[in-house]
């Protein structure tokens, strides 16, 4: 005779009681006795039921965090920089002085300062640049003077046509015992630099060793910048630019490393 499968054994390992309508868990999908049908009964691995919100739990009122403030409201009014609780009265952060708030004040100082700051920067670019407007046409002016008065004195090579002719006071170098401070001559426009200081040493017999890679070099020097003028660069293209020469002017030569590309201490030339 077969035998007849009625009921099923209840899941918890300590029961296992044969229950003809046993109940199925929806949680967990277990079969459980009458006594352990509940979720808490058979301790349910897919249910917490040990924090279950209680509406009866929850406050009825919210207190004000603002120093000596009684009032309360029916729900929580919470600043979102400081994280407490205010009533309406004393929810924005001027009201309650909120901490957050004079954090943040010192920053917004900072950038006054530095929007101050930038603002001087701009001011005092602009005087520089006045400044140099109003230098280079004094320069200019001197300049022209100086040119009508180096014509007749200037020494340079005469078969130079008289339309190519750029006229410059040269600063002799210091190091050396000539008794020349400096000398006005004259070179060709189309001349490069590295042209003009070999006429410059022939003339006034100065010591050019320019080829010798271990040797100290003679260089042409910008005035106003103290900038090494590149030996390649044609006289007449430094008339032009933000910093140009000019026909009359000065220009400084000295003995300097190879490296060098900056003459400190320009003033004490002129």
């Amino acid at each position: 005779m077969a035998e007849v499968d009625i009921g099923k054994h209840c899941s918890v390992k300590t029961c296992k009681q044969l229950d003809f309508l046993p109940f199925q868990c929806s949680a967990c999908s277990g079969i459980f006795c009458l006594d352990h049908r509940s979720l808490d009964n058979h301790n349910c691995s897919q249910v917490n039921i040990t924090h279950e919100y209680n509406p009866l739990d929850a406050p009825t009122s919210y207190g004000c965090c603002f120093s000596e403030c009684k009032e309360r409201e029916l729900i929580p009014v919470c600043c979102e920089h400081c994280r407490q609780n205010f009533c309406l009265s004393h929810r924005h952060q001027q009201d309650h002085e909120c901490a957050k708030l004079e954090e943040r004040t010192p920053r917004m100082a900072k950038t006054a300062q530095l929007v101050e700051k930038i603002q001087e920067s701009y001011k005092a670019k602009e005087a520089v640049s006045t400044k140099r407007k109003v230098g280079a046409k004094s320069q200019k002016t001197a300049a022209k003077v100086a040119l009508m008065k180096m014509k007749m004195k200037a020494l340079g090579d005469k078969g130079i046509p008289q339309t190519e002719r750029l006229y410059f006071k040269v600063v002799l170098p210091h190091d050396e015992t000539s008794e020349l401070a400096s000398q006005a001559m004259f070179f060709s426009s189309v001349w490069s630099i590295g042209r003009a200081i070999d006429k410059v040493a022939t003339t006034v017999k100065l010591r050019n060793e320019n080829n010798i890679a271990t040797a100290k070099k003679l260089r042409l020097f910008h005035p106003e910048t103290g900038e090494v003028l590149a030996m390649e660069t044609t006289l007449n293209t430094l008339l032009e630019g933000e910093n140009p020469l000019y026909n009359g002017g000065a220009i400084i030569l000295e003995y300097v490393p190879d490296s060098c590309t900056v003459l400190e201490n320009i003033d004490d030339y002129l």
